[in-house]
């Protein structure tokens, strides 16, 4: 009888349970964020802290310079708290063309490619997969055997293994031959191959380790392929190809449609194209057909997106690796990402390195001193060479994205912006 008792007790209250919505999580993450629902929420500038008459100082800028033809046309998002204080297209997509930029407009945002790569990177590390301490040879062999340019233009085999996070802070020894050409070691990685697009991730890896490094790894900021090398090893620790676990572990889960390696030909309507091609030197051909594939899937440059595409990746970010309830890093993986890489010595031993005050930690420039740069301590962010660009301020909780395709203007631009939302900020 007792027996009896129990059971029917217990089944009443898993009635009662099942009615109250206890008996399944009522309110279970999403595993998509709705790519139809815009990731741009309109704030007031004023409650967000922000001087309108400042902000349209940005406004006017931008204006001019369409009015001038220095470029075609740009976008600039500003944000706090999860809303937006300023969003406005300015121009046209490109030269001669009457389409408006807009929020949706397909930008190259080139580097800007490096920081979802170390994001899909850490999603691995937080599965074990990935040990961001392991040498790289551990995922691919040919760097067990690495050797380091000499001044007298000899090569010696290398004394420090390469490691992942070696990778991911720019401290690997690689480099980017486009940022000095002239030098002997920088024409010695064009005659090996740097320039080529016709290999896939894995194989310009294997390429790239057989060039000379510049210094030992984990000595100097070298800006360099590090992370078309961290795409291979993703690739391998992933088992997948780059492409595939982007999508599935970082832009799909937050309804990015517009960011990818290549674009369909069907949105070549919405492609931004710069006023000036650049021709010629170590960067010709920078501005890529977007709609026509190269086996290369460059984790170091290779991805375009649009606005309100990429600020679904930066309210992420800003949201410590979660973003409307999809969650793709944890709080303390993102951490581990913002904490500096350099040293002093790191940072003075290397070349084109972000500016004074300025740290690097996995995937993202830092700021760990804001009497020497406008955006507040602990601000994380990258650019893109034809002048895209974000940030994340965490001190004074702001956000930006800016879009644009003229690499001429692309320094002039990160000193404008700093400028213009800094000056407007009038409540920190």
């Amino acid at each position: 009888m007792a027996y009896r008792v129990s059971v029917l007790r217990a089944a009443t209250m898993l009635a009662m349970a099942l009615a109250l919505g206890a008996g399944a999580p009522a309110t279970a993450a999403p595993k998509q964020v709705d790519p139809k629902v815009s990731s741009i929420v309109p704030g007031d500038p004023a409650a967000l802290g922000f001087d309108q008459a400042k902000l349209k100082v940005a406004e006017d800028g931008l204006k001019a310079d369409v009015a001038s033809g220095k470029i075609a046309g740009a976008y600039l998002l500003i944000g706090r708290h999860g809303k937006v204080a300023f969003q406005e297209g300015f121009g046209v997509q490109g030269p001669g063309q009457t389409a408006p930029v807009t929020d949706k407009t397909i930008f190259r945002v080139f580097s800007m490619t490096k920081p979802i790569v170390s994001v899909t990177a850490m999603t691995l590390v937080e599965e074990g997969k990935l040990d961001l301490d392991a040498p790289v040879s551990k995922y691919l062999p040919e760097y067990a055997n690495l050797v380091v340019w000499q001044p007298d233009g000899t090569t010696k085999p290398a004394t420090r293994p390469m490691l992942v996070r070696n990778l991911m802070s720019h401290t690997s020894g690689l480099i980017y031959g486009f940022i000095q050409p002239n030098t002997p070691i920088a024409q010695a990685w064009a005659k090996g191959g740097e320039n080529r697009n016709d290999l896939t991730a894995r194989e310009y890896a294997r390429m790239l380790a057989k060039l000379p490094l510049r210094t030992e790894p984990g000595t100097a900021w070298f800006y360099s392929h590090s992370t078309d090398v961290l795409g291979a090893v993703v690739e391998v620790a992933g088992g997948k190809p780059l492409d595939v676990l982007i999508r599935e572990r970082v832009t799909g889960p937050l309804g990015m449609t517009d960011t990818a390696f290549w674009q369909p030909e069907s949105k070549r309507a919405r492609f931004a194209e710069p006023v000036n091609t650049g021709g010629g030197g170590p960067l010709e051909g920078l501005y890529y057909d977007y709609a026509k594939p190269t086996p290369l899937l460059s984790g170091g440059g290779g991805i375009s997106s649009t606005a309100e595409d990429y600020l679904r990746f930066v309210l992420m970010l800003e949201g410590n690796g979660q973003y409307k309830g999809v969650r793709i890093l944890k709080p303390e993986t993102l951490a581990r990402m913002r904490q500096d890489e350099t040293t002093p010595q790191i940072r003075q031993a290397g070349l084109f390195f972000p500016g004074p005050g300025m740290g690097f930690g996995l995937g993202f420039s830092l700021v760990n001193d804001d009497t020497q740069q406008r955006p507040g301590n602990g601000t994380f962010s990258w650019w893109g060479i034809a002048g895209t660009e974000f940030w994340v301020d965490p001190k004074n909780d702001l956000f930006m994205v800016f879009m644009v395709q003229s690499r001429e203007l692309a320094s002039q631009y990160q000193r404008k912006n700093r400028a213009w939302i800094y000056d407007a900020l009038v409540k920190p």
